[in-house]
C-alpha cells in the first residue's frame, strides 16, 4: 500500500504544480497592461528606424562603391589610353635633333656632315629604344629560328652551314621578352 500512497502523492504533487502554473498564466494574460502593449510599439518603433537607418548606410554604401568602381575603370581606361606617353616625351628630343638638322641642311652642305649627324641621331634614338627595353634581333650569320625569323627567300651559299641567315632585309625587334616584329631575313638552302 505504501506504493499506491506514494504514488497518490505525486500525483496530487503534480496537479498542485499544474494548478499553479494555470493560475500564474491567467494572471499574466489578465495583467496585460497598456504600458506592455505600448513598451513593444516603442521597441518595433525603435527596430524600424534601427533597419531604416541600415537601409539608408547600405545604399550610401553601394552608392560609393560604384562610384569607387567607376572611377577605376576610367583610371585603367586612362592607363592604357597614355601608356605610351613617357616613351614618346622621350622620343621627341630626337624629333627635335631630326628638325635642327633638315633646317640648317642647304645644297652647299657637306655631306659627310650630314652623316655625322644622322648617325649622331640615330645613336641617340637606338639608346632611347634600348632603355625601354626594345633591342635590335642579332641575326645575321645566326641559325635560322621561326621565334625570331622570316625567311623570305633561300639562296645557295656553301660557305656556311645550312639554314643559316644570309642577309638581313628587314631588322626584327624584341621588347623586353617577347618578339614585336620578326627580322625578314635570306637563309642559306640545304
Amino acid at each position: 500500500m505504501s506504493k499506491e500512497k506514494a504514488n497518490d502523492e505525486q500525483h496530487e504533487e503534480l496537479n498542485d504544480i499544474q494548478n499553479s502554473e494555470n493560475e500564474l498564466n491567467e494572471q499574466k494574460a489578465n495583467e496585460k497592461p497598456n504600458s506592455d502593449i505600448s513598451s513593444y510599439e516603442e521597441k518595433i518603433k525603435a527596430l524600424e528606424a534601427e533597419v531604416a537607418n541600415y537601409k539608408e548606410l547600405m545604399l550610401r554604401k553601394a552608392a560609393e562603391f560604384e562610384n569607387y568602381k567607376r572611377r577605376t575603370e576610367n583610371d585603367q581606361l586612362n592607363l592604357l589610353k597614355y601608356a605610351a606617353e613617357s616613351f614618346i616625351v622621350k622620343l621627341l628630343p630626337t624629333v627635335d635633333d631630326l628638325e635642327r638638322s633638315l633646317s640648317h641642311m642647304s645644297e652647299e652642305t657637306d655631306v659627310q656632315k650630314i652623316k655625322e649627324g644622322i648617325q649622331l641621331i640615330y645613336n641617340k634614338f637606338m639608346k632611347t629604344l634600348d632603355e625601354q627595353g626594345v633591342k635590335k634581333i642579332d641575326s645575321i650569320g645566326k641559325p635560322f629560328d621561326v621565334e625570331y625569323h622570316e625567311a623570305l627567300m633561300q639562296r645557295a651559299d656553301e660557305s656556311v652551314p645550312p639554314h643559316t641567315v644570309l642577309d638581313e632585309l628587314e631588322t626584327g625587334y624584341i621588347y623586353k621578352d617577347r618578339v614585336i616584329r620578326h627580322a625578314k631575313v635570306i637563309v642559306s638552302e640545304d
